[in-house]
């Protein structure tokens, strides 16, 4: 009796505290990039104008449904920071192939998904880790949403920004960095990080900078997630003049992972909720 009770506190315990979100089955696999032309249902690499000579690239996702003559919405998204693993086995190289929140929040279906570099001139390659130059990554950042939309009928006036770790920052770091390329937006979705939360190890980290950029919002919306807790970005943003653009959801696993949007989870589901509001507003 001793054991039969032990057991079933075991499986109660395992249902309330979820141990890592790499144990849940995909349910979606994130296309490879490949080197081909832009085409319905492929995910490519295409280098913009005046790049040709570098390295420096983007991932253009085209939905299985694309037509030419038709508009759709576009979600653009920045990876995380490289050489990062843990004992969870999360581990993040920061290239831009490696991005998978815009194809597990869109379900790669009805909107175009479109993977961006930190461009980093001196190089001639995206920057693995932080930044390359900011201003050379948000100028890259407007050249390629305008070329999306001029080229493949990207809706400019739903145009979404995510990213993960490094690139939840970046919604805000390089995504509000002026007001042209702040206009760009109908919302984002950062997902664990907040730019102006905590203070790091690069230029106008600082709260003060932070919230000069997060001026530049306006009241449009975003959609905040983070692993186990949003305590720390709620308390940042209590004060903001319109809190209820904020919404917060806490991802019930303890992975620094963009994974979950690739598992059918409750969470996911309401992101996608979040995302389908937005594009009916």
């Amino acid at each position: 009796m001793l054991l039969l009770l032990l057991c079933a506190s075991n499986r109660r315990l395992l249902a309330a505290d979820p141990v890592n979100i790499h144990s849940l089955p995909n349910d979606l696999q994130v296309p490879s990039v490949t080197q081909e032309t832009p085409q319905p249902g492929k995910r490519v690499w295409q280098q913009n104008p005046g790049f040709e000579q570098t390295e420096i690239a983007h991932a253009l996702y085209l939905p299985p449904d694309w037509k030419p003559d038709k508009t759709y919405p576009v979600i653009v998204e920045y990876p995380g920071n490289g050489g990062y693993s843990n004992a969870l086995n999360d581990v993040s190289k920061g290239r831009v192939q490696d991005c998978k929140l815009g194809f597990g929040l869109s379900a790669g279906q009805g909107m175009i998904w479109v993977s961006l570099p930190f461009v980093d001139p001196k190089t001639g390659k995206h920057a693995l880790q932080w930044w390359g130059d900011p201003d050379a990554t948000a100028d890259y950042c407007k050249q390629t949403v305008a070329r999306i939309c001029r080229e493949f009928g990207g809706d400019s006036e739903n145009v979404f920004l995510t990213g993960f770790s490094r690139g939840a920052i970046a919604c805000n770091y390089i995504g509000l960095r002026d007001t042209e390329i702040a206009a760009l937006w109908k919302g984002m979705l950062p997902h664990s990080h907040y730019d102006g939360v905590r203070k790091w190890n690069y230029p106008d980290s600082d709260v003060l900078s932070a919230r000069k950029r997060l001026a530049r919002l306006g009241r449009r919306p975003q959609f905040i997630t983070q692993e186990k807790s949003t305590r720390a970005t709620e308390a940042y943003l209590k004060n903001s003049d319109s809190p209820d653009q904020f919404t917060f959801m806490a991802i019930p696993y303890p992975n620094h992972s963009d994974e979950w949007v690739l598992k059918d989870i409750p969470e996911r589901t309401r992101a996608r909720r979040w995302l389908a509001d937005c594009l009916e507003n």
